[in-house]
């Protein structure tokens, strides 16, 4: 039976089988079970379809991963082309092939001359979780194996291993059992909620230094270093104030503690510089990397490391245990290599700091400037953030926040329009090939959904 005569199974039998076997990720699977799931079925560029037929807008480009869109045939070929030729190969006994040799010579011609050396995984969870290890071994060859504390944030988000969660700043996950020794966590730089009195630059002056008095309570010679999203993520794209960056970098290197930036969310082509580390203008020592990577079409992660870090591991370190069974897979290297030429080739990432970045964010602060349910508008490129709040002015937010921004999250859906909510925020981040005809049905979605929110909640 070839693929179109396949029969096609009802959404009520997907959605059974569904409850049967899987648990779904950050939500009450009891719950959803009695819902049912949306069964998605095919994409072509920013569009999605479920199984009714039923077109969504995806405006959070999956999980911030597909960068390039659904549907495009140079990654399917470069997996299929691959898939015949070398399936699947090792980094083990002293061996490489040829896709993942191509890839790091494409990605270090577009990474910072700084950076020399990847340790490649299948997801930015596992990068982060290589990463605790590689810092900490890092300071043992130096002689300095008390230098093992690691520092991240409040509110960050780092992914769901056991170390990765531990190194995140998700209290609730926290709480299910994800924690590990010797992880501290200072405060966010979330201007809008914790600002006080205080200007964004002073705020950004204040956060920052929170690093530094953490590292004094711990002492210098136990921190390894310090941890931390260039803008946060799943915590709400909160973008710090111009002032913390460089702050945060000059309290690194005056107590010689390394800076980590993970970049799953931020690299290749978000923020419209390739990395979103260049667009707040500091260089860390570490970057983590996925998502982006290949574009989503296929696992794929890693750990960048400074030429700093390198020299260290190879020249001093001897045998380095670590390895994961599908370390630069090779279909996961074609595919990414595909990728990113793609992204470089047809001037993508130009084109999101240039034209469709200002685009977005124009128009968002336009329709959402004055709007009575909008406190905030943050973002850059093709990533945005509304900040729900009950006044403006004194910055107040909503007590049911949360409410409020999961309700609009779910009219969005019914409106064919796929954004997330996180806390009191609606976060959003299309795919970076979307036209200006993508941007205008995503901002005129989400203030059909937003003035939807606000009317049911009695403020317009």
């Amino acid at each position: 039976m070839t693929a179109q005569e396949k029969p096609v199974r009802s959404t009520g039998d997907y959605q059974a089988a569904d409850a049967a076997h899987h648990i779904h990720a950050f939500l009450d699977q009891k719950a959803l079970n009695a819902e049912g799931p949306r069964v998605i079925v095919r994409g072509e560029g920013l569009a999605l379809w479920d199984n009714d037929g039923k077109r969504y807008l995806d405006g959070m480009s999956g999980l911030w991963c597909t960068n390039l869109g659904y549907g495009r045939k140079d990654l399917a070929a470069a997996a299929s082309q691959q898939l015949e030729q070398l399936p699947y190969y090792n980094m083990f006994f002293h061996t490489t092939h040829p896709a993942v040799v191509e890839l790091s010579e494409l990605l270090f011609s577009l990474l910072p001359a700084h950076y020399s050396h990847a340790i490649y995984t299948n997801s930015g969870s596992e990068a982060n979780e290589v990463l605790i290890r590689t810092v900490r071994r890092y300071w043992q060859i130096l002689g300095k194996p008390q230098k093992k504390i690691m520092i991240g944030r409040w509110n960050g988000y780092h992914g769901s291993t056991l170390g990765a969660t531990a190194l995140g700043g998700m209290k609730f996950m926290h709480d299910m059992g994800g924690v590990i020794p010797d992880v501290a966590h200072i405060d966010e730089p979330y201007w809008f909620a914790h600002e006080g009195n205080l200007t964004p630059a002073e705020f950004g002056l204040r956060a920052a230094r929170q690093l530094e008095e953490k590292i004094l309570e711990l002492g210098a010679e136990n921190v390894a270093a310090f941890v931390a999203e260039p803008f946060q993520g799943a915590g709400g794209m909160i973008f710090p104030p111009e002032s913390y960056w460089p702050e945060i970098q000059r309290i690194c290197r005056q107590y010689d503690v390394l800076l980590c930036a993970d970049e799953v969310i931020g690299g290749f082509g978000r923020t419209g510089e390739w990395f979103a580390h260049q667009h707040f203008g500091f260089e860390p020592d570490t970057l983590s990397i996925a998502k982006g990577l290949t574009s989503g079409y296929i696992p794929m992660g890693g750990l960048i490391l400074s030429k700093r870090m390198a020299q260290v591991l190879v020249e001093q370190g001897g045998v380095f245990a670590h390895g994961l069974t599908y370390s630069g897979h090779p279909v996961a290297a074609a595919v990414a290599i595909a990728n990113l030429k793609a992204l470089r080739d047809e001037g993508i990432v130009s084109r999101v700091k240039h034209q469709t970045g200002p685009y977005l964010q124009r128009c968002l602060r336009e329709v959402f400037g004055n709007h009575p349910l909008i406190g905030e508008v943050q973002g850059t490129g093709l990533v945005a953030a509304l900040q729900f709040a009950e006044d403006k002015a004194s910055r107040k937010r909503f007590a049911n926040e949360n409410d409020m921004a999961w309700r609009c999250r779910t009219i969005g859906f019914e409106e064919g329009l796929i954004i997330r909510s996180t806390l009191g925020r609606m976060i959003m981040a299309p795919a970076l090939v979307a036209s200006h005809a993508d941007i205008d049905e995503l901002v005129d979605k989400t203030r059909t959904a937003v003035d939807r929110t606000a009317r049911e909640f009695g403020r317009l």
